[in-house]
């Protein structure tokens, strides 16, 4: 007769399965720590890809965009650009690469090495063309767009960290551990435009002295001046950050803040309250008395209703004179 096969105890086959299943929960939870772990990583790798972005050509086409349509928005530039489309060019090239001249410049190096990059040269160029003569005006108008200028202008940001960062390393190169020159350096790369525009101005036709950014600086200049401390700060092994970190951070405020002053077209400076207190503080300054509520709003209005008053003066005044001739 054949023997019937044995079956297992119900005993060990209960122990059984339940070695299973928590071997099975063993397994899960390892994954789970393991894709956790991952996913850190991933994480705190954003920094680093990030500081290794490179700017051409996507960057710097937001960075000449931005700049060229700046010039356009100048008061005077559009018939410049007809009388004289060459002194438009320089005007324009000035925009897009015044940190590269002003910062060789103070190096003493040659202050037109930027035109030996052909093709940034070709590139920003070509933007000035299309902002200043394209037929109907249609490039404008699509810049007009309000979600690509916000595009354009958080990533012309970007350009400004980078610049910052690479002219505190090339100051370093010349001058080692030279705190002052390179926080110069920085700053003149990263707000070059804006230091110059007195001399841009010039090539336009116009002298306005008043207008100079040491008398009365504005927010992109300011705020590259303290990037620019910053950087040379960890660029010295003062400041106790790794520099992509650096990178990402301060480059993450500058667009986070620039984006909120563009939706909410606020004029007013982020750092003005700092910068009262600290003028209050260090120098003995006080507030101007005047509307801070609501200033940049009815700046454009300011002209007309201020001379309202006048007018109707004038008015007055050739009134009485014709009753005398009379």
């Amino acid at each position: 007769m054949a023997l019937s096969p044995r079956r297992p105890a119900p005993a060990l086959t209960a122990a059984g399965s339940g070695q299973a299943a928590s071997s099975g929960r063993t397994r899960l939870l390892l994954l789970l720590l393991l894709g956790h772990q991952c996913l850190a990583m991933d994480v705190w790798q954003v920094p680093l890809l990030f500081s290794r972005l490179p700017m051409f050509p996507f960057f710097d086409l937001a960075h000449y965009v931005a700049s060229v349509v700046a010039l356009k928005e100048q008061r005077g530039a559009v018939e410049v650009s007809v009388r004289s489309p060459f002194a438009c060019w320089f005007s324009a090239m000035l925009y897009c690469f015044g940190g590269s001249l002003l910062s060789s410049l103070m190096l003493a190096e040659p202050p037109i090495a930027f035109l030996a990059k052909g093709a940034n040269i070709l590139l920003a160029s070509s933007v000035w063309y299309l902002v200043f003569y394209c037929p109907q005006d249609i490039f404008c108008r699509c810049f007009s767009f309000l979600p690509l200028r916000l595009l354009v202008a958080g990533m012309k940001e970007v350009t400004r960290t980078w610049k910052i960062a690479a002219g505190v390393a090339h100051a370093d190169s010349h001058f080692k551990d030279a705190w002052l020159v390179m926080v110069a350096v920085g700053w003149a790369r990263g707000a070059g435009g804006g230091l110059i525009s007195n001399f841009e101005q010039l090539v336009r036709g116009v002298w306005k002295p008043e207008t100079n950014e040491l008398l009365k600086m504005s927010y992109p200049v300011k705020i590259t001046l303290i990037g620019a401390v910053l950087f040379t700060l960890q660029h010295s092994q003062y400041l106790p950050i790794a520099r992509h970190n650096l990178v990402f951070l301060y480059t993450i405020f500058l667009v986070i803040f620039k984006v909120k002053m563009m939706l909410t077209r606020c004029a007013t400076s982020p750092l003005a309250p700092l910068e009262a207190a600290l003028g209050h503080v260090l120098f003995g300054l006080r507030k101007a008395p005047s509307k801070v509520k609501g200033e940049s709003a009815t700046s454009s209005n300011r002209s007309s209703i201020c001379d309202r008053p006048s007018e109707q003066h004038h008015d007055g005044v050739k009134k009485r004179q014709a009753k005398k001739t009379e």
